[in-house]
């Protein structure tokens, strides 16, 4: 039987430190804001930021959430984050996606100032990242990093293989793991043979989109299986890319969905969003 990652209590401990950190910051004056910008009615964006701003409220962070109808040309959000840019009340600058068809995301991410970009998705900080010079760092592959280092799971030399390839959780956890030496093969839903792939994979980290993809064929007795995954079964119940009751007898640790990822990928967003207060304000002095 594996051993469960209780991401839900890991989170609130660390939100725990992160209303300490606020605290100590008001203290001198100031007062950490995020904004985050939401277009359009798509239902899972408006449940990802209900979550965030309850928990950037329960920290002490300054939230606001800005709606935008569906039919916003990309000019004028473009506008509207240009205005968040020279503003001094917010520090972080979270767009929420997917954003409609007729609005580039590459455009709209590069509007953001690198300097508040929390979710870490600028190309300037993802190179930056590349280079080993993180600076904001994608909040998912984040979090999950904070739940190696709270569980004591060694990385180094180990054998890590990651399903899935998006800029959002893929690529930038395979740069994550290969920074803790270990050794880190990217696969996707091309890579012939991916179950044999996987199997040899002492860390699997599973972000592919597809309800209950892996099964126990995936899986090294022992393995650390993390899932990323959110989707919806026929019942409409949220179920992972881990077919979890097949997997959890074989591995050695994974998380569930949902109470895995999830609450991590928030808590890491509200650390960033005080880390590039400092950076702007304290550093700045």
């Amino acid at each position: 039987m594996a051993q469960l990652i209780n991401g839900k209590e890991l989170a609130e401990k660390l939100q725990k430190n992160t209303a300490k950190e606020v605290e100590a910051l008001n203290a001198q004056g100031i007062q950490p804001g995020l904004v985050v910008l939401l277009v359009g009615e798509n239902a899972a964006s408006q449940i990802y930021v209900r979550n965030k701003e309850r928990a950037a409220k329960k920290t002490g962070i300054h939230s606001a959430v800005m709606r935008y109808p569906e039919t916003i040309t990309e000019e004028a959000l473009i506008k509207e984050i240009e205005h968040f840019n020279r503003s001094e009340e917010f520090h972080g600058i979270l767009v929420q996606l997917p954003l409609p068809d007729h609005i580039n995301e590459e455009k709209v991410l590069l509007a953001i100032d690198p300097l508040k970009d929390v979710d870490g998705f600028h190309p300037m900080n993802m190179g930056r990242l590349f280079a080993g010079m993180p600076h904001t760092i994608p909040c998912t592959p984040y979090g999950i990093m904070k739940m190696f280092e709270e569980y004591d799971i060694p990385l180094a030399g180990k054998q890590a293989v990651v399903i899935g390839r998006s800029n959002i959780v893929g690529k930038p956890m395979a740069i994550l793991l290969l920074g803790a030496d270990a050794t880190v093969t990217l696969t996707h839903s091309k890579t012939e043979d991916l179950a044999k792939v996987a199997s040899k994979a002492d860390i699997l980290v599973v972000a592919i989109g597809r309800g209950h993809f892996v099964t126990k064929e995936f899986i090294k007795p022992g393995a650390v299986v993390i899932d990323v995954g959110m989707n919806r079964n026929e019942d409409g119940k949220l179920i992972g890319d881990v077919k979890f009751d097949e997997v959890e007898p074989i591995a050695g640790y994974i998380t569930p969905v949902p109470g895995g990822v999830g609450p991590m990928t928030i808590t890491m967003l509200l650390q960033q969003t005080i880390e590039c207060c400092r950076r702007q304000v304290v550093d700045h002095e």
